[in-house]
């Protein structure tokens, strides 16, 4: 029995051993290979250089602070307003009793990824632009009497994060309410519990899981995002993953864009480890 034990294990490690070297060599080597570099110095021209430092964590942590919490703060926002909009909007899809109407609802959520991102964020420059859809319609109405600045802002980078995951939202939230069971709800409601404490106590605990994905696969691409910002918010939109391409790009700072690049890993890894508790918590309660 332990020799058959023994033998499974083998060649399960050597059936595992392609990706295993995989992961290792483009995964593992260049995130060493990142870390490594964020403690060098910089040349003249930008590339890393002999003794180590830790100046540019003292730059990431200190001066660029501010576009790190910027990023973070709008990646939360957008997390926040997707599941705003996508908890009801998963939850009048997933209880509609025709089936062909619910398939064209999740077409309709999905249609949007048959398009290229880059397309759909120029789409959104036509949009925003000054002489734009929505600033001829509000002039055209009188409600304003010259064009708004709506492009290259804050205001620009978020409308562009919350269109662009708001299906990741949506779609988890889907999945966990096309399991969940009313029969609870009509208990709950015979136990004397209103609408509102029915879903606080009953609805809401049974959906968490598709809640926390969609929470996690949302805020953890917003905070990196490098096309929206940079195609809509301009300098003032600008987030972490633009300012560690800018780091990488002609001469630049690769040492700096190497620190910001581990930074960024921690949140998002920190993000992460959240999400598995609150999960593994949700679970055992």
């Amino acid at each position: 029995m332990s020799n058959w034990i023994s033998r499974n294990r083998q060649n399960g490690f050597f059936l595992a051993l392609p990706t295993i070297l995989w992961i290792g060599i483009f995964f593992v080597v260049p995130l060493l290979i990142v870390l490594i570099v964020s403690f060098m110095t910089r040349t003249t021209g930008g590339l890393p250089e002999l003794p180590f430092t830790i100046e540019h964590y003292e730059r990431t942590l200190g001066i660029f602070s501010i576009i790190l919490w910027r990023s973070i703060g709008l990646a939360a926002l957008t997390t926040v307003i997707c599941l705003i909009i996508g908890y009801p909007l998963a939850f009048f899809i997933s209880t509609r009793s025709n089936y062909t109407f619910r398939q064209l609802c999740l077409f309709l959520v999905i249609l949007p990824f048959w398009t290229n991102f880059l397309i759909r964020t120029y789409a959104w420059r036509i949009l925003l632009g000054e002489e734009g859809t929505i600033n001829s319609f509000l002039i055209s109405l009188g409600l304003i009497a010259e064009p708004m600045q709506l492009l290259n802002t804050q205001f620009a980078v978020l409308v562009g994060l919350v269109y662009g995951f708001l299906p990741f939202m949506v779609l988890p939230i889907y999945a966990s309410v096309e399991r969940f069971d009313f029969k609870f709800v009509d208990a709950a409601n015979d136990l004397g519990a209103n609408d509102v404490r029915t879903f606080l106590r009953v609805v809401l605990p049974l959906t968490l899981p598709g809640v926390l994905a969609g929470m996690a696969l949302v805020f953890i691409p917003s905070v990196g995002a490098f096309v929206t910002p940079d195609l809509l918010g301009g300098t003032k939109g600008l987030m972490i993953g633009n300012l560690i391409n800018n780091q990488f790009g002609g001469s630049g700072n690769m040492p700096l864009g190497s620190a910001l690049s581990v930074v960024m890993m921690v949140v998002v890894m920190v993000s992460l480890v959240v999400y598995v508790f609150a999960n593994r918590q949700e679970r055992d309660s």
